[in-house]
């Protein structure tokens, strides 16, 4: 079957080990089901794949990808959760400690068809098209999960989404939006503010802006870069929700002590479990958002899409139709 494979790993040229052909079909343990894929999606996660972060050079060749939209062997529409618990685990799959995403330890969705625990298929809305239903799986649910799951933020709240542009912050800002949030958002580029106000933002200021308010919370996936400005932006009894850190883990500052002496909450956020995810995929279509979309290429042109997410010019997911 055609499929998108890291077959080698470099931090300097990590495409150098992407290849797209002929790939083995997936096997199918106990419990699992083959779903056809129809469209699949790229995450930053892929990239740090190709470079050898998260996923060991004895694994290889892996077939990439975490976001998947098909049909299951009865016929029926389906999106793919990319969490995978261990055998015998019960309740919430992102707490499991060995749990995976497809393509770390079983293979991923950028494929023909792709191996999943059949109790990880969630139906998918009528309303949602392929590509839409695409993006959700991983950057939606994590930003879903974020805010109304670990920030637990209410209607009205204020909420500053730091590094408007990537794919999580992207999501944030419309999911935020919808749900009556007073939603800001920052970014260096000038073009990345623009698409939050776009996007539903009220307002978007420069990384490290002076904010007109305090906020009820901030979502960090940013990391050593924004540390301080997120502290600095909460009011006191306020929630960091941190699900990455793109500019590394080592902040020059902890800010413990403002943490605690404003009673700050820091939460961390990994995905988001199969319950989110049907929430979410309903949460879309109810409330009528429309996922961003940066660009919708074949399976055979994907060598373009991680081009351009490795470039990091990207507005939206990139989506890819088998």
């Amino acid at each position: 079957m055609l499929a998108v494979a890291a077959v080698s790993q470099s931090t300097e040229d990590p495409l150098s080990g992407l290849v797209i052909g002929d790939q083995p079909e997936p096997e199918l343990p106990d419990g699992w089901v083959l779903v056809d894929v129809e469209a699949a999606a790229l995450n930053h996660h892929d990239l740090w794949s190709l470079k050898g972060v998260g996923l060991p050079a004895d694994r290889l060749p892996m077939i990439l990808g975490c976001d998947a939209v098909g049909r299951d062997p009865q016929g029926n529409e389906v999106l793919v959760h990319a969490v995978i618990s261990s055998p015998g685990w019960s309740g919430d799959e992102t707490l499991d400690p060995r749990r995976s995403l497809l393509s770390e330890v079983h293979l991923g969705t950028l494929a023909e068809r792709v191996a999943v625990p059949a109790r990880n298929l969630v139906p998918k809305p009528a309303g949602l098209s392929l590509e839409q239903a695409a993006c959700l799986p991983t950057a939606w649910l994590t930003a879903y999960r974020m805010l109304f799951t670990n920030a637990a933020v209410h209607p009205g709240d204020t909420v500053l989404v730091q590094g408007a542009g990537g794919g999580v912050a992207t999501a944030a800002i419309q999911l935020g939006a919808a749900a009556g949030l007073r939603v800001w958002a920052t970014s260096r580029d000038q073009a990345k503010r623009d698409l939050a106000r776009e996007l539903g933002a009220e307002e978007a200021f420069e990384a490290g802006a002076r904010l007109p308010a305090r906020v009820d919370a901030v979502l960090e996936t940013v990391g050593a870069a924004t540390w301080s400005h997120s502290v600095n932006s909460l009011r006191p009894g306020g929630t960091i929700v941190i699900s990455g850190a793109t500019s590394g883990d080592a902040p020059p500052k902890a800010e413990l002590t403002k943490i605690f002496f404003k009673q700050l909450r820091v939460i961390g956020s990994t995905m988001g479990t199969r319950t989110e995810l049907e929430r979410l995929a309903n949460f879309v279509v109810t409330a009528g958002i429309q996922p961003r979309i940066d660009s919708v290429l074949a399976l055979d042109e994907a060598r373009a899409g991680f081009e351009k997410l490795a470039s990091g010019e990207v507005g939206g997911k990139i989506v890819l139709l088998t």
